[in-house]
């Protein structure tokens, strides 16, 4: 198991996994009064969290799949990244894609972090790339199955 430092500003416990199974631990907003987001707003919600991963590791900040569907509330961009040398305190850039006033609370679980390991690449500048069956096909070139 991969050991992560962590500072917890927050009046909640630190992110944890719901189930043995689970991918992602939930990070929930910290915040002293509710906010009250009209369709299309955005707003940076804190959640009181800071980590150091270790080098090679990012987190993604990931949407929960329920608050979208019944509330209408995602992450701006989809997934976000944490690099490993940011130890800034982690914060969820949210929107209302619903038609309706959504009320966040202190506490609620707004988004998923999960921890995964990457690499860095170098690029090999090269005149043509190895044929494969796809090739340059782009955007529903391989056709419903």
């Amino acid at each position: 198991m991969l050991s992560v430092k962590i500072i917890n500003k927050s009046r909640h416990n630190n992110p944890q996994y719901a189930t043995a199974g689970s991918a992602g631990m939930d990070l929930r907003a910290n915040i002293d009064t509710a906010i009250v987001l009209q369709p299309l707003e955005r707003y940076l919600v804190p959640t009181g969290i800071f980590i150091q991963l270790p080098e090679g590791y990012e987190g993604q900040i990931r949407p929960r799949s329920g608050l979208s569907i019944k509330k209408g509330i995602t992450l701006i961009n989809a997934v976000g990244t944490i690099d490993s040398d940011y130890t800034g305190e982690i914060k969820l850039g949210i929107i209302n894609l619903s038609q309706e006033a959504v009320t966040i609370e202190d506490g609620e679980r707004l988004a998923q972090l999960v921890v995964a390991r990457y690499e860095q690449v170098t690029w090999q500048n090269v005149d043509e790339l190895e044929s494969t069956q796809r090739g340059d096909g782009g955007f529903g070139s391989t056709g419903r199955k």
